[in-house]
Parts: C-alpha cells; sequence; structure tokens
C-alpha cells in the first residue's frame, strides 16, 4: 500500500475534491484522514484545503498552529511569493499535512467565492502536489464549480444508511448530468460505515450500487477516536481503521492522471 501512496507525480498539482450533499456523513473526518494517510508516506507536499461556504470544521481535526484562514490568503496572496510565508498561515500536524482553514464567521464565509477558491488553489499548486479540497454540502454553490473544474478526482462520502447513499447516489447524477461523467467513473466512494443508521444488512446493496456507476468503493469503519468530531491522532486510530484509511489514499492516488 505504501509504495501505491507514494507515487510519483510528475507535472502539476493534481487536486482532489471531497464531496458531500449531505452533513454529518463525516466528509470532513475522511478529507483529514485522506490527507493524513497521504502525507504520512509522500515525501512532497499534501493540503487540506477547507472550501465550505458555511463555517467548515476541517481546521478543528488537527491541532491548530494559526488563526489565519482562507480569507486571509486571498487577501494577501499577492504579497507571498515563498514557501515559508505560506506556510506560518497553515497549520501543519504529526503526519507532515498542512490545512489551511476555512472563515470562522458565516457571514463572511457566504462570500468565499468562485473567485477566492481560484486564488487559493493558484497559490497552493506553486508549492504542493497534492490539494485536498474539503468542500461544502451546497453542489450549485459557485465555490463547487471552481473545485469540480480543477478536480482531477473524487471522492463521494456517504453514510452506511439507506437514505444517505440514496443522497450520494443522487450526487452521482447530478454530476453526470452537468458534464462531470469522467469524474464519476473515476470516483471513489468512501462509505463511512460509522454514522447513524448504518444497516450493516444493506451495505452489500449499497455497494453493489455504486459499483455499477465509480470506479472503487473503501469502507471507513467504526473508530471510537473519530465519533467525537475532535483533532484527530492520526498515530492512534485503531489498524482496522487505518488500514482502510490507507487504501482510499492508495486507491485515490491509483486514479490521479499522469501528467508530464
Amino acid at each position: 500500500v505504501d509504495l501505491r501512496i507514494a507515487r510519483p507525480l510528475d507535472g502539476s498539482t493534481r487536486f482532489v475534491a471531497v464531496l458531500s450533499r449531505k452533513g454529518g456523513v463525516g466528509k470532513t473526518t475522511i478529507s483529514t484522514l485522506l490527507g493524513m494517510a497521504m502525507a504520512d508516506v509522500r515525501e512532497d507536499r499534501v493540503i487540506a484545503v477547507d472550501a465550505n461556504p458555511d463555517r467548515g470544521t476541517l481546521a478543528e481535526r488537527i491541532t491548530k498552529q494559526t488563526r489565519a484562514t482562507v480569507r486571509d490568503l486571498v487577501t494577501q496572496a499577492p504579497s507571498i511569493s515563498a514557501f515559508s510565508e505560506f506556510q506560518t498561515r497553515v497549520s501543519r500536524d504529526e503526519t507532515r499535512l498542512d490545512i489551511l482553514a476555512s472563515d470562522t464567521d458565516p457571514l463572511i464565509a457566504e462570500a468565499f467565492s468562485e473567485d477566492d477558491y481560484n486564488v487559493v488553489a493558484d497559490l497552493a499548486q506553486r508549492f504542493y502536489s497534492i490539494v485536498i479540497t474539503d468542500s461544502g454540502t451546497g453542489i450549485v454553490h459557485s465555490v463547487m464549480r471552481a473545485t469540480l473544474q480543477r478536480a482531477d478526482s473524487i471522492v463521494i462520502v456517504s453514510g452506511g444508511s439507506v437514505d444517505e447513499a440514496r443522497l450520494a447516489s443522487e450526487t452521482l447524477t447530478w454530476l453526470e448530468s452537468n458534464g462531470y461523467g469522467e469524474l464519476v467513473r473515476g470516483a471513489v466512494v468512501a462509505l463511512n460505515t460509522s454514522t447513524q443508521g448504518t444497516n450493516l444488512i444493506k451495505l452489500d446493496e449499497i455497494e453493489a450500487h455504486f459499483a455499477s456507476r465509480v470506479r472503487e468503493i473503501v469502507r471507513i469503519p467504526y473508530d471510537p477516536q473519530l465519533a467525537t468530531g475532535a483533532a484527530i491522532d492520526y498515530s492512534a486510530l485503531r489498524p482496522f481503521t487505518k488500514e482502510a484509511v490507507r487504501e482510499l489514499a492508495a486507491t485515490v492516488i491509483d486514479g490521479l492522471p499522469d501528467r508530464d
């Protein structure tokens, strides 16, 4: 698995968008874990960006080292020319994953637009090989359009209940009918089996449905550490959880395009 996660990526930055139409299915947790699993193994730099226009919580998943947010980066972008300057505006955890926080004031956050995302993404691609975007649940928000236009790969997060899977499936349908069919065909579904209402009997059925539409499905098991929504200690994950998360990271890297 290490070899797959560590696959060298030549050329430009790869963008991975993590999507979910429903709150509470663990999208931000999956974004963090995916980034941690990659950063822990890879030699190059990985960043997770909170692009949730409605006060995202990505930065709460690791120990904060700065109060800077995407808003600061947008306003200060012209003056940032070196990685050392960029680095003071992100938090880094033990795996070497960098995280860029969203605005904490939802009124300001609402103003985080397509143009703002592109400013942040342009900056990030100067310094990072992989950019993971933790998206909001509003699929028609302009930030989502910018996110999808840059995405080389998408991860759809679904809970383990039939209703949650139905919403995830509708997301795939929306993407297909809006010109993102290729992203859907190469997508990975992260099936978070620790959400309320997870139906173990139906999981095989849910997987079979997604298998006909996307490239791969990876089940993420329940882990008491993740259930709290607090900062994640990657080294303290249960072995079974870590194995699943590493498989998710490897599967995503497998699908990233080669570019010269």
